[in-house]
């Protein structure tokens, strides 16, 4: 027998994935002519063929999760200690579910809403790639946490965040400003369209814009976390000792590299400049102090919560953008001559 997605029935019934996914949840957002347009598709074409969601169209919809991809993160759990916090007072329970950086968010997303019955989701450090179109195919209130999902164009994900390409080039420029121009960048995958690639892209700008030429070998693909930067650096380190700053994606993967540099016989910021990203309180009380991007947790975490419980009351996706700041740090300084 043939399985069809809410897409299917959305299409067949001639109305939205979210008017899908509001009728399977028992909204009372709709129309009864809607309501039945979608139910009479639910039952002509055997959507739903597991035990949990042929019961959706008759239940109220669960819990919201709150999917946290990268368990050593200290932003990303940060984010969502005070997700959890603002959620207290919605009538939505939250909970959160930590997987590992290297793990499938989507496929978690979907394992919770078929076997835990959750419906709604918060996606903390996501990526934006193929796999993204599970959002759409499970079709319930989403909200892309630290991810512009705007270009996306899902009518069932909202996403809050800063402007990452503007706030890697803001960083890059003030590396720049202090005479480098031999500068590594440690972090994700760079292709796409996610917060990886933006913040590459800003380096970029930065680049470009002081007439720099970039060495594509001086990009380094690291883990978010104390061990990976550590590793990733000695790797590197090895064979481009002229290197003189390192401008990372993570604080994690900035403290990482200045511990790497310091066994190697190296000081920073003497020999070698390192920045970060996330402005977190580790970085700031870290020997010596990391020069950082600034995201703020708090506001992030709030409007997250917010846009999840206006979307589950009828709302429409929004996509909300927050202001960054430099952070001040002693791990970078004037080039050496």
């Amino acid at each position: 027998m043939e399985i069809y997605t809410i897409r299917d029935v959305a299409r067949k019934a001639g109305v939205a994935v979210s008017t899908v996914s509001r009728v399977l949840n028992g909204r009372p957002d709709v129309s009864e002519e809607t309501r039945k347009k979608v139910l009479d598709v639910v039952e002509q074409f055997g959507f739903v063929q597991n035990r949990n969601a042929r019961n959706l169209k008759n239940t109220k919809p669960g819990y919201a999760a709150i999917i946290v991809r990268g368990r050593r993160n200290a932003f990303l759990n940060d984010v969502a200690t005070q997700m959890i916090e603002f959620a207290q007072g919605h009538k939505t329970p939250f909970l959160v579910k930590y997987i590992d950086e290297e793990d499938d968010e989507f496929d978690a997303m979907r394992q919770l809403y078929a076997e835990k019955r959750a419906g709604s989701f918060i996606l903390l450090g996501s990526r934006l790639d193929e796999r993204c179109e599970a959002v759409r195919a499970v079709g319930v209130p989403v909200v892309f946490a630290t991810v512009d999902a705007e270009r996306a164009e899902f009518d069932n994900a909202s996403s809050v965040c800063v402007d990452d390409r503007a706030a890697m080039r803001a960083m890059m420029d003030r590396i720049l400003d202090q005479g480098h121009t031999r500068v590594a960048v440690f972090g994700g995958n760079r292709d796409g369209d996610d917060i990886f690639a933006r913040r590459y892209q800003g380096a970029m700008d930065s680049l470009r814009a002081h007439g720099i030429e970039y060495d594509p070998d001086e990009y380094v693909l690291s883990r978010f976390s104390l061990e990976g930067g550590y590793e990733s650096a000695v790797r590197f380190f090895e064979k481009h000792q002229d290197v003189t700053a390192v401008m990372t994606m993570s604080d994690m993967m900035a403290m990482g590299v200045t511990r790497a540099l310091r066994d190697m016989g190296l000081r920073v910021p003497e020999d070698v400049s390192v920045s970060g990203f996330d402005g977190t309180v580790m970085a700031r009380y870290y020997v010596p102090s990391i020069a950082s991007v600034r995201q703020p947790v708090e506001e992030i975490a709030r409007k997250s919560v917010e846009l999840l419980c206006d979307m589950l009351e009828g709302g429409e996706a929004r996509h909300v953008k927050v202001d960054y700041s430099l952070v001040e740090g002693e791990s970078i300084a004037q080039v050496r001559a």
